[in-house]
């Protein structure tokens, strides 16, 4: 295993951390493969159709085809060492984007070449603008069917950003095409046939060369544009020098006023090499970033960070996978100082000690182990005691805590059933384990609805979970519709609600007798009860069992068996038992004599209303609306973002579940939405008589 004297080291200036992003299917993880070989990481290159890339290694993104899970991917060009962080394009898995843009220095946006931005596109071009990271475009498959080249660049520019610009274009489009004209160079790349990837050199063809010379101006152009000296020289000279150009291209970059796009073939590995060369040569290595932001542990300051090896050692830990054989793995990006075999650290979440065993570098499931990362690199460990996702480690003399990645609240909510008893300790420990390594499956166990719920980020995370839960823990459960936590009420009043309990069979009987008043109050403002007795009718040891037995009511319902609310109850009048009179006897009394006066003061059954926010393109508006319509939503307003329409609603959670999947289907996969607790409100009659008829026939049965 031991690979030391292969591996060589690299210092920040060196390290390049790239993010590879998109829509599902824009050809990330093609791209990520083509990267390997044709830098010669790896000698063959594997197809997602025949399961064998490096970066979609997991049985389950094997069996799908698609990418689940983010993979660190790592190759050297030119003396550069890149990083790629290859990401799952499939919103399920959105909270893996997001891990891999809080440490990537660079964001790589895919887009496909007959299909333009997506919905998924424009969803992780939101996440690069909320990281302010630098950015560039890979148009892929120009070498298929269909391409529309200048189309997509059209849309690109449109939803995306005005300031993408191109740096290579395809000579020719469809199948077969294997050059690309580099308009920074003014050469055309021909790409060799045998699918190696690498390329030679040639000047434009002919009728290339006006279109080349253009695109040639407007890059100058954009690059003068993004600098105030460099467009004094550019009006002094009326064009800009080859330093110039690489020193304002690479400024540019860096401060997000210019996005390069590439053309790309990844299948026939035609224009990935160049991308890698455009790397390697102008994206920026970790210590040229702005400040990393963080918390001074001891102060709690807010404090900002230079990466750098000169100071002490700290790294923060963005993601968690649990292998066979090999326990957790934790991948983490090193802020500062350099990270060896054998380091002490302390886990800044929990104040617990951590020693690093191994250090590795990851290409997918492959490991390479490593004497030392400096600051900037991206690494793994295996086997940390007590450390999770989000965790900072960090020497003692260097206490900081780096900001959390924000991942995103869950969209979908189910219930689980094992299907087979006794399973509850083995499934909550595998619960948590399934959180710790992906924090946007979330679970609780809810006392009052009496079931476990687990959330995600739409059906397909939830399946995959329970796969999981299923391979490597051993426990079979089934996704059902979890309880709806309806609550009881009354609109009307009852003056007299009255019980008498009285039992007497040999020896010491029982006797208790309460006259209790019954009243609707504000909606959100609980249980109130009033002891109004007057001339000691009800003896005050006995008033708080009166109370007792009311609460014991409300817990446990009347009319359908869910929680009561927002009743005042008080007790005026009752009569007791020298003897006979005891606790027990005035609780049983107070909870009959509440249950009837309540079934008397017209009871409603309350439902939980949540907020809803729906973002979707302006034509599928009609649709999404009608469709909230029915689900007894109200429209609250609207608003749009630009390209976006959002409509804002009140809908029942009853009518909420799996939303999101019906969601997706109606919008082509282009509406989202967030949704949160708001209040809650009356039950309709219907719905409400049907509910208390299912409790009903469910309490005769059980009786």
């Amino acid at each position: 295993m031991s690979q030391h004297n292969q591996y060589k080291e690299y210092l920040t200036p060196q390290i390049r951390t790239i993010a590879l992003i998109g829509h599902g299917g824009s050809g990330k993880t093609s791209f990520s493969e083509a990267s390997l070989f044709s830098t010669g990481a790896i000698n063959r290159q594997g197809k997602i159709e025949d399961g064998n890339t490096v970066s979609d290694y997991h049985p389950d993104e094997v069996e799908r085809k698609i990418s689940i899970n983010t993979s660190l991917l790592t190759t050297d060009v030119n003396g550069i060492k890149i990083n790629l962080l290859d990401t799952p394009g499939y919103t399920d898995f959105t909270g893996e984007v997001n891990a891999a843009l809080r440490v990537s220095d660079t964001a790589v946006t895919f887009v496909k070449g007959f299909e333009g931005v997506e919905v998924g596109t424009e969803i992780v071009w939101k996440y690069v603008k909320e990281y302010g990271l630098p950015s560039m475009f890979v148009v892929t498959r120009f070498d298929a069917d269909k391409t529309d080249f200048d189309a997509v660049v059209a849309s690109i520019k449109e939803r995306c950003s005005n300031d993408a610009v191109l740096i290579t274009f395809p000579a020719r489009q469809g199948v077969g095409a294997n050059a690309v004209i580099d308009v920074l160079r003014m050469k055309q790349l021909v790409f060799a046939p045998n699918g190696n990837g690498k390329y030679t050199e040639e000047d434009v063809p002919a009728d290339l060369k006006e279109k080349a010379s253009h695109l040639h101006e407007e890059l100058i152009e954009k690059i003068a544009e993004s600098d105030e000296a460099m467009l004094d020289k550019f009006f002094s000279n009326g064009t800009l020098n080859e330093e110039d150009i690489k020193k304002g291209l690479h400024k540019g970059l860096v401060d997000r006023k210019i996005y390069p796009i590439f053309a790309a073939g990844a299948a026939a590995n035609v224009g990935v090499l160049n991308v890698l060369e455009f790397i390697s040569s102008y994206c920026p290595p970790p210590n040229e970033l702005v400040k990393v932001p963080a918390t001074d542990v001891n102060t709690k300051k807010q404090i900002e960070v230079q990466v750098s090896d000169s100071l002490d050692t700290s790294m923060f830990v963005f993601k968690t996978v649990s292998e066979h054989h090999v326990g957790e793995l934790s991948l983490f990006k090193v802020y500062t100082g350099t990270v060896t075999p054998g380091l002490d650290l302390v886990n800044e979440a929990n104040g617990k000690p951590e020693r690093l065993g191994q250090i590795y570098v990851m290409n997918g499931r492959e490991r390479k182990e490593v004497a030392k990362l400096h600051a900037g690199d991206i690494g793994a460990a295996v086997k940390l005691k007590d450390t999770h996702t989000n965790n900072t480690l960090s020497s003692k003399s260097f206490p900081v805590t780096y900001t959390p990645i924000n991942f995103p609240e869950p969209v979908i909510t189910c219930a689980i059933q094992s299907k087979s008893k006794g399973d509850e300790d083995k499934i909550g420990s595998a619960l948590h384990t399934l959180h710790e390594e992906d924090p946007t499956f979330v679970y609780k166990v809810d006392g009052e609805i009496k079931q476990t719920v687990v959330s995600g980020q739409g059906e397909l995370h939830l399946m995959i979970i329970i796969k999981r839960l299923k391979e490597k823990f051993g426990v079979d459960v089934d996704l059902i519709e979890p309880r709806i936590p309806f609550r009881e009420t009354i609109r009307g009043m009852v003056a007299d609600a009255e019980f008498k309990h009285k039992k007497q069979s040999g020896g010491r009987g029982q006797y208790g007798h309460v006259h209790l008043k019954v009243e609707p109050k504000p909606r959100g403002t609980g249980f109130e009860f009033e002891d109004a007795v007057v001339g000691g009718v009800v003896p005050g040891r006995f008033i708080p069992a009166v109370e007792k037995g009311v609460n014991d009511s409300l817990e446990n319902g009347v009319i359908a068996g869910y929680k009561v609310v927002d009743v005042k109850v008080t007790l005026f009048d009752g009569s007791y038992h020298d003897v006979d009179s005891d606790e027990m006897s005035f609780k049983i009394a107070a909870s009959q004599a509440f249950r009837k006066g309540f079934k008397e003061a017209k009871p409603i059954l309350l439902e939980p209303i949540y907020e809803v926010e729906v973002t979707v393109p302006e034509e599928y508006m009609g649709d999404v609306m009608g469709d909230l319509s029915s689900r007894r939503g109200k429209i609250a307003g609207m608003d749009s973002d630009g390209l976006h329409q959002i409509i804002k609603a009140t809908v029942p959670l009853k009518e909420l579940f799996k939303y999101s999947t019906t969601l997706r289907s109606m919008t082509q996969g282009r509406g989202i939405h967030r949704q949160k607790f708001s209040s809650y409100d009356e039950v309709p009659r219907e719905v409400a008589d049907k509910i208390i008829q299912e409790y009903e026939k469910q309490k005769h049965g059980e009786e």
